[in-house]
């Protein structure tokens, strides 16, 4: 008994210190359960969403971009695109080469397909090709039996209405490049593309918008089963352009199959009605993606389609830049107007000769006359008399030498020569003869075709500091809308008996007989214009050429005949619209560019283009 009483008790303990584990380890567990339900519960519930929920960005609808009117010049079109998903079709290779007998793939398209392929998943849907027409979705969906894996997508795609007509002012969008990711997510999504040129680069933040967000529910392998909500994104705001569509279409047929540029601007408020460079390109192109030949085509013509000459054509100004030269002198009191001087057709500096576009001379001939006469002897006298210097002030009060601060990207600042920046460039004095190419607006002197239309503008609004401006209004919501602040343009101080004198004396260039625009004067009831022709030589005329007789510009190679300039205003009596033209290797500016602005400034007057 004494036995069984004694193994009893070692039973009951045992029994109790197993009982207490158990409890104690049923406590912990419990504890630990409670800690990681209740505690914890809400950032495990997270993990666990985070790995059945994802949360995909969506991309915004990118601002439309109109012209002054509201006419649409880039917008969004519905855009059809193929798709390959690897796991519906159990020959790759074969689908792709059933699939290349409706749409072309090249080779180096071919081995993108392949290599997303094998980057992704395979239920992750590849992008075969985009902006498919109509009758190319057609076919595939036909022939659907014999493409598994192949379906088509509809999205959205850049479309731009006027392509070669507005395609230096719109620019283009396009893939972001690796040196272009930043921080901002849209960058990263697939087929995202941002503005590379033109109002489509100046105003990428503001037209690219706000991304949307989409959450879906997914599998273990990341497979979609279901969205489970949807938020779309902000859509980018709308441009609204001081362009007028229909001034534009008209400049851009007037100067087809020329290189050439073309402003019109108004001279009141610097609104700018018309840019054209010549030739355009179609900006589409750019969006869809480039083949190999088409790429080529577009850098090695000759004409240079995808440069905007309006604002990074660099031209030598030559007799448009006269005026400059005339108010420099008149301001300094260095001349008067009535004060002569005899142009005999050449003007002798030592051993060198100066020579006038008239070889007979013009005779005497004052500030006025030399204006509408175009006499280069006349000025080459004043600028020896008036210095460099004193001439590059000038230029710079009108806009010369530095960029117009107009809202497109890539603008070059041209060239007003000075003693110092001949020296600072290299190291070397300068020279009389220099001066004389100077007043000409010839030599080291470079001007785009926008800062001439800024300098015309000046001349003809009473001095008045405007800047060039391409944006009118910005709507960024339906209901919210910024326009342009008002503006208000510093007087640039030069008396207005001299602008007058040099604005009487434009107006005569046209409409007088002895004007060297007289051919191109407004005969139609639409009012007067005033301007200033420009003929500029690209290579020098040798001593000999000139004792042979100097073949005629039309007999020469293209790349050396002169180029063809024209500055002008009008109304003449009321000037509210300023042009200017250049047209490459065109050869006189009387003959060539003078009509083309009297073309121009006809249309502009007829169409009555609102100011505000």
């Amino acid at each position: 008994m004494y036995r069984d009483s004694e193994r009893y008790k070692k039973f009951s303990r045992r029994s109790l210190i197993l009982f207490g584990g158990k409890a104690t380890l049923i406590s912990i567990l419990v504890g630990r359960m409670y800690y990681l339900q209740v505690v914890e519960s809400d950032k495990y519930k997270t993990l666990s969403d985070e790995n059945r929920i994802n949360l995909r960005l969506l991309p915004p609808r990118r601002g439309e971009i109109v012209d002054r009117f509201g006419a649409p010049l880039a917008d969004n079109q519905q855009n059809y695109r193929v798709l390959l998903i690897s796991e519906n079709t159990r020959d790759v290779d074969y689908t792709i080469d059933m699939l290349s007998q409706i749409i072309e793939i090249g080779p180096s398209e071919r081995r993108r397909i392949i290599r997303e392929i094998k980057r992704n998943r395979n239920f992750v849907p590849v992008t075969v090709r985009t902006n498919l027409n109509w009758k190319e979705v057609a076919q595939i969906e036909l022939n659907s039996p014999d493409l598994p894996g192949v379906l088509i997508d509809v999205g959205e795609s850049r479309h731009y209405h006027f392509g070669k007509e507005t395609a230096h002012i719109i620019g283009y969008v396009a893939a972001v490049s690796a040196s272009e990711l930043g921080t901002d997510p849209l960058l990263h999504l697939p087929g995202f593309r941002i503005g590379k040129a033109g109002i489509e680069k100046t105003h990428d933040l503001l037209l690219r918008g706000s991304g949307g967000s989409s959450q879906v529910e997914v599998n273990a392998f990341g497979r979609v089963i279901r969205e489970l909500n949807r938020q779309e994104g902000q859509s980018g705001a709308k441009i609204k352009l001081t362009i007028d569509l229909g001034l534009q279409k008209m400049i851009s047929n007037r100067l087809k199959n020329e290189s050439a540029a073309a402003i019109v601007m108004n001279v009141r408020n610097g609104e700018i009605m018309a840019l054209v460079s010549s030739p355009g390109f179609d900006p589409n192109l750019f969006n869809r993606g480039m083949k190999s030949e088409e790429w080529e085509a577009l850098t090695s013509n000759s004409l240079a389609p995808l440069t905007n000459k309006a604002i990074a054509g660099r031209y030598a100004p030559g007799s448009t830049f006269k005026m400059v030269v005339l108010l420099a002198a008149l301001e300094k009191g260095i001349i008067s107007p009535s004060k002569k001087f005899f142009c005999s057709g050449v003007l002798e500096l030592g051993d060198a000769k100066f020579h006038c576009w008239n070889k007979h001379g013009h005779g005497l001939v004052n500030a006025r006359e030399a204006i509408s006469q175009s006499c280069d002897v006349y000025f080459y006298e004043v600028a020896r008399l008036t210095g460099v210097d004193r001439i590059a002030k000038m230029a710079e009060r009108l806009g010369f030498g530095a960029k117009s601060g107009v809202d497109l990207p890539g603008e070059k600042e041209g060239l007003i020569p000075t003693k110092d920046w001949k020296r600072q460039k290299y190291n070397a004095p300068w020279h009389q003869g220099e001066t004389l190419l100077t007043g000409i607006g010839q030599g080291y002197v470079l001007a785009t075709p926008m800062q001439l239309a800024v300098m015309i503008s000046r001349l003809v609004n009473g001095g008045i500091a405007i800047e060039p401006k391409l944006t009118s209004s910005i709507v960024r919501s339906p209901k919210s809308k910024q326009g342009e602040s008002e503006q208000f343009f510093k007087d640039i101080g030069i008396p207005s008996s001299h602008l007058k004198l040099v604005t009487d004396a434009m107006i005569d260039t046209v409409n007088s007989s002895w004007g060297t625009a007289f051919r191109s004067r407004i005969k139609e009831n639409m009012g007067s214009m005033g301007g200033k022709t420009g003929t500029v030589q690209v290579r020098r005329i040798s001593k000999m050429e000139r004792e042979k007789g100097v073949k005629k510009n039309e007999d020469l190679p293209w790349k050396e005949r002169d180029h063809a300039l024209f500055v002008g205003f009008a109304p003449a009596k009321a000037p509210i619209y300023a042009v200017s033209v250049i047209v490459e290797h065109g050869g006189s500016g009387a003959t060539k560019a003078a009509p083309i602005a009297r073309d121009i400034l006809v249309k502009a007057q007829s169409k009555k283009l609102t100011l505000d």
